[in-house]
């Protein structure tokens, strides 16, 4: 019988970036604290205001995203308030933050949310996983995950067949 290999054994080492941003110990910011931040940064994109995004983020933040969008992963807090200016401004972009969750022990967090395109009466749901820098509380990376391929066919990219609207989630534009 061949030997399992433990999750653990087959897991990347850590880098000491990321060692420093899931320290454990003694954590000066709350959950409270990320779950505000992550709905000022929705705000802030809401309102394409740029010195407001980049308050979100640590200087060297990465948003990574699935394939199929040009320049990605988007790295520094200028470039990603760019790109969502840019977004705000060409796609009329809004979006909601539909559930949130924070660790209680570790500087991340999980949320769903929906991509609004109003400009195209579309919409692209997903989620993004969060990681806080423990010193400053700021974002440092953020990782999207798309509900759904992206298809220009479909008026609302989401899972098919999941009830969006029985389950509370917002079935259009604010």
């Amino acid at each position: 019988m061949a030997a399992r290999r433990s999750h653990r054994q087959s897991r990347p080492a850590a880098t000491d970036k990321t060692i420093r941003r899931r320290s454990h110990g003694n954590p000066k910011f709350t959950p409270e604290d990320h779950a505000a931040l992550i709905r000022r940064y929705f705000d802030a994109c809401n309102a394409a205001d740029y010195d407001a995004l980049v308050d979100c983020f640590t200087p060297d933040a990465v948003h990574y995203f699935p394939a199929g969008l040009p320049e990605i992963p988007w790295r520094t807090a200028d470039t990603i308030a760019k790109k969502w200016q840019w977004c705000v401004e060409t796609l009329g972009s809004q979006w909601t933050i539909d559930k949130l969750i924070v660790s209680h022990n570790t500087p991340e967090a999980m949320i769903e949310w929906t991509h609004w395109k109003n400009k195209s009466g579309t919409a692209l749901r997903g989620a993004e996983w969060y990681d806080f820098d423990p010193e400053t509380g700021k974002i440092a990376e953020i990782r999207a995950y798309y509900a759904a391929p992206a298809d220009k066919e479909v008026k609302i990219n989401e899972l098919v067949a999941f009830d969006y609207a029985v389950r509370g989630y917002p079935l259009k534009s604010a």
